[in-house]
């Protein structure tokens, strides 16, 4: 009885339930809960993707190729609202805005830098696309010589020329907008700019980036998809948010013009790095100008802004251009693409703080202060290379013949091609600030190599005083100083032996 009772009692314990703690099952909920609630925002945020890139007709159709922007508003009013807001031309930020600010008068080292060329007579900030026509005329670098490729970026009235005398070339209306463009672009670079003034008369608008029939981005300029097509690569193959940043690469990029056509060509065949872009240069011994200082041959970077942004982080983590200079907005629920293109700096709710989640006055000082640290670079190297060329003008001074200065002048070259591919960028090197430091000590680098060599043509020739660098220190001083270079009448720079 006494065992039966024990062995059942051991039975007993070992079926009875252990008790269950009450959090537990509250625990598996919150996070079932949580769960699917960010599956939820992945899956919202997917089908927002999808939805962005749905090809959507107008309500009212627009021309094939309708050039007037305001004919576009009845469709996208709110888009063409905020596009028209770029007529406010006096917003500022330290390196930016939308103001003509005069790189010449705030930088006077760029006269000399720019000595015999169009930039060193008018250099100024582009106040936005809504002034792309009124600024390239005024423009004190046009002249009747100026070839209608000078156009290119700056009204959607060229991509219908180019169409049109691309339909007179092929005869064949079956053809694409695509073929129609590449067929007559030849003929509109050929042109001089000033035969074409009565023709091209909208700014940068709608046609520029969209397909009117169905809104989708497109690529309306050739030398992209010709360089595109170089690289072996398909541009219409290319995803929606590539395309984001594409559209804007089709004129913020490095660019030269091509042959006695002045047929605007992409340096890209070799890469798209500075290095890539001196190489391609080097070996087809392309030069804009010749220095009136140095007598150099040298090399225009134009605004390599899609070369520059493809090297920083932001490339790498996807984000295009469109994300920062044209972030979305709701309006009464309505979410849309804010046409107001313009620097983060002066909408950081909507572009920056999208990601980074610090205070907008926070945002505002790293983004300064990495500027701060670019423009002290690119300082040394307009100083370095402004003296650099005093140097070649000494040595000619001296006696010394083109054989003797290939070296120095081939090394200002170089040097000066890689400042100003940071200093002719947008944003101060912010689009990707390591490399664009990387590259301005290249520069330094390159233009005190370059002073060493003169130093020794110097030293050959039997001078070994220092060189006599004349003033420069304001816009006017250095235009006068390049004009006596022009004329054949330089400042003495060499001081006489006793």
């Amino acid at each position: 009885m006494n065992e039966n009772t024990n062995h059942t009692n051991s039975d007993d314990k070992q079926t009875v339930p252990r008790p269950r703690h009450p959090w537990v099952g509250w625990l598996l909920f919150t996070v079932i809960t949580i769960a699917v609630f960010f599956m939820g925002l992945l899956f919202a945020s997917i089908m927002e993707r999808r939805n962005e890139a749905k090809i959507r007709p107008p309500l009212v159709p627009i021309a094939p190729l309708e050039t007037d922007n305001s004919r576009w508003a009845a469709n996208w009013p709110r888009e063409y609202s905020s596009y028209m807001r770029m007529q406010e031309d006096a917003t500022k930020t330290k390196y930016g805005g939308s103001f003509a600010r005069d790189y010449l008068e705030e930088t006077p080292a760029n006269v000399i830098l720019f000595a015999g060329y169009g930039f060193a007579k008018d250099y100024k900030q582009a106040r936005g696309h809504v002034y792309a026509i009124e600024d390239v005329r005024d423009t004190k670098r046009v002249n009747p010589a100026t070839p209608a490729t000078c156009w290119s970026c700056k009204s959607p009235d060229v991509p219908r020329k180019m169409v049109e005398y691309g339909k007179l070339r092929r005869k064949d209306e079956t053809a694409s907008f695509k073929e129609f463009l590449l067929a007559g672009a030849g003929d509109f670079y050929a042109k001089k700019f000033h035969d074409l003034e009565g023709d091209i008369t909208h700014p940068i608008g709608c046609l520029d980036c969209h397909d009117p029939e169905t809104m989708r981005l497109r690529i309306s300029r050739p030398a992209l998809i010709e360089a595109f097509e170089r690289q072996g690569r398909d541009i219409s193959q290319v995803s929606h948010q590539e395309m984001r940043t594409l559209v804007c690469a089709q004129c913020h990029v490095e660019y030269y013009f091509k042959g006695d056509g002045k047929y605007l060509t992409f340096p890209w065949d070799e890469g798209t790095t500075v290095e890539n872009m001196d190489n391609y240069y080097t070996t087809r011994k392309f030069a804009d100008w010749t220095h009136a200082i140095s007598k150099a041959p040298m090399i225009k970077m134009q605004h390599p802004d899609y070369e520059v942004y493809h090297t920083g982080i932001h490339a790498f983590r996807d984000v295009s251009c469109v994300d920062c200079h044209m972030p979305y907005r709701t309006e009464g629920g309505v979410k849309f693409t804010d046409h107001h293109v313009q620097s983060p700096l002066l909408n950081i709710a909507n572009s920056c703080s999208v990601c980074h989640r610090w205070g907008e006055e926070e945002i505002r000082t790293r983004v300064t202060s990495i500027q701060d640290k670019v423009r002290e670079s690119r300082d040394r190297a307009e100083r370095v290379l402004a003296l650099a060329h005093f140097d070649i003008a000494a040595c000619m001074e001296a006696g010394a013949k083109d054989a003797e200065l290939a070296k120095a002048r081939d090394l200002i070259r170089q040097a000066q091609l890689r400042w100003d591919y940071v200093a002719a960028n947008n944003g101060m090197g912010f689009h990707s600030p390591q490399e664009c430091t990387r590259i301005l000590a290249a520069a330094v680098d390159l233009a005190q190599e370059s002073r060493l060599e003169s130093s020794r043509i110097l030293a050959i020739k039997g001078y070994t005083k220092p060189v006599k660098y004349p003033d420069y220190s304001s816009k006017e001083s250095a235009q006068s100083l390049v004009r006596q270079f022009s004329d054949g009448k330089p400042p003495v720079l060499l001081t006489p032996s006793k």
